[in-house]
């Protein structure tokens, strides 16, 4: 398990072209990222949030600015840099899930091992592993189409996993659940934060997440408008009783 030193986001900027048109996505956004800490990202669509997600996880470059992980910029890397970046360091949970319909659970988590080389042996320990932490070991044979939301969301989490990432990106991963499956999904981020101490950056409109965030932050517009702590955001969101999160079990 590789722990993280705290991710540093200086002055990005990011311009999109669409033909002769730009669209400016970031504005000289500024921001430290705790290692081992929770962040949620929020703020209303089109502001930047997912911008932002994709540059710190190595899928897209930002115009300006510099963004460093463990002392490493990641505007300097090259190419090919980027690819071991993405697949050493980062582990991405998508709103939809992003499974491969025709693989089993199982083999979902092994494809990013079988990416980075690892020996079947490895592959066999470790999706064993990851489906006993994500509560989904007697799903391990079942194809996505065989499973729940909640339960392609836990697999998309330790696909995500399979490589032992210190960075986990998640893009809106309650989206698409219900109440209490959004719940155990956030549980699970939260021991992913406790016990296993990966830095977890969610971009999210789902309140709830604010709740087990250690910082919450807030783009309009491509810009910082406000960052708080958790327990300050829980003082000023408004979440209905029945739709609050419980502390793990």
């Amino acid at each position: 398990m590789v722990e993280l030193g705290d991710i540093v986001v200086k002055d990005i900027i990011k311009v999109y072209k669409t033909g002769k048109s730009e669209v400016i996505a970031l504005r000289g956004l500024d921001c430290t990222i705790g290692g081992g800490k929770i962040l949620a990202i929020m703020g209303p669509s089109g502001c930047g949030k997912t911008t932002l997600l994709n540059i710190i996880g190595g899928l897209d470059r930002p115009t300006a600015g510099s963004i460093n992980i463990d002392g490493v910029n990641l505007v300097d890397l090259s190419d090919a840099d980027l690819v071991k970046h993405r697949r050493q360091r980062v582990g991405i949970v998508f709103q939809f899930f992003n499974l491969v319909p025709t693989l089993t659970a199982r083999e979902n988590i092994e494809l990013p091992m079988r990416l980075a080389g690892k020996n079947s042996e490895e592959m066999t320990s470790r999706s064993a592993m990851l489906l006993k932490l994500v509560d989904m070991e007697p799903r391990g044979t079942h194809r996505p189409d065989e499973m729940s939301g909640g339960e392609q969301q836990r697999i998309g989490i330790a696909t995500a996993l399979a490589n032992d990432p210190p960075i986990i990106l998640a893009d809106e991963p309650t989206g698409e659940l219900d109440t209490a499956t959004g719940q155990q999904i956030l549980h699970l981020f939260q021991k992913l934060r406790d016990d296993y101490k990966k830095t977890v950056v969610i971009v999210t409109h789902d309140q709830r997440i604010g709740q087990i965030a250690d910082t919450v932050m807030t783009i309009v517009d491509g810009r910082i408008t406000s960052t708080m702590t958790g327990a300050e955001f829980h003082e000023k969101a408004t979440i209905p009783a029945n739709q609050s999160v419980p502390s793990p079990s």
